[in-house]
């Protein structure tokens, strides 16, 4: 895995594109919580994010991004996919057609080509030799279950389920299976210049 859905949902992106990616998620973000009985002000608290900022992801009006959605996910007891909407692997009722490349089934979470791209993938159990490669653009990683090993320019990590990492596209880079068993993570591809703040821990020796 090498980062190449980024560049295959690649194309001239406008405003539109960006601010549609997740359109679902503000109203998504209001169901849970009011299941919940939680109120902005106790969500604010658990979080740290502000009851203004919490209101306008809610409403559409604030573009949600990894840094918000994690800490909402941990204090809702959430996985991040639900956030976000992605759907289950071998749901039949999925809306989402999966794509197979290279032995790994893609779920696309975005509608329109250019701008933002989300991806639900799924990577089976094997072992490969890393195959760096370089393409412009940004992007983010978080796994969903197992564990995903990425090889970033002299640096080699394994991320467990629940860590994330972002990187620039413009340094060699793979990702793909440790070889220990099937890897689920999302992959959110932007253009060059977008940053989020999640960093990747080392693996554990």
């Amino acid at each position: 895995m090498n980062g190449e859905h980024g560049e295959a949902a690649g194309g001239d992106a406008g405003p539109e594109d960006t601010d549609g990616v997740l359109a679902g998620v503000g109203p998504r973000l209001r169901r849970i919580r009011k299941d919940r009985g939680v109120t902005l002000a106790a969500l604010s608290g658990a979080t740290g994010i502000s009851v203004s900022t919490l209101s306008r992801l809610e409403s559409g009006l604030r573009r949600p991004s990894l840094e918000l959605l994690l800490p909402i996910a941990r204090a809702h007891r959430v996985a991040l996919d639900e956030l976000v909407g992605a759907p289950p692997v071998g749901d039949p009722v999925v809306r989402a057609k999966p794509v197979e490349r290279n032995g790994q089934v893609f779920w696309p979470l975005t509608r329109r080509p250019g701008g933002l791209q989300a991806f639900k993938i799924l990577e089976p159990q094997r072992r490969q030799e890393p195959d760096q490669r370089t393409h412009e653009g940004y992007e983010w990683l978080y796994v969903l279950s197992g564990r995903l090993r990425l090889v970033l320019g002299e640096h080699d990590v394994v991320l467990s389920a629940g860590e994330a990492a972002e990187f620039d596209t413009r340094v060699p880079h793979w990702f793909g299976s440790t070889g220990e068993g099937p890897v689920e993570f999302l992959s959110l591809f932007g253009p060059q210049g977008e940053r989020m703040h999640v960093r990747a821990r080392p693996a554990r020796k």
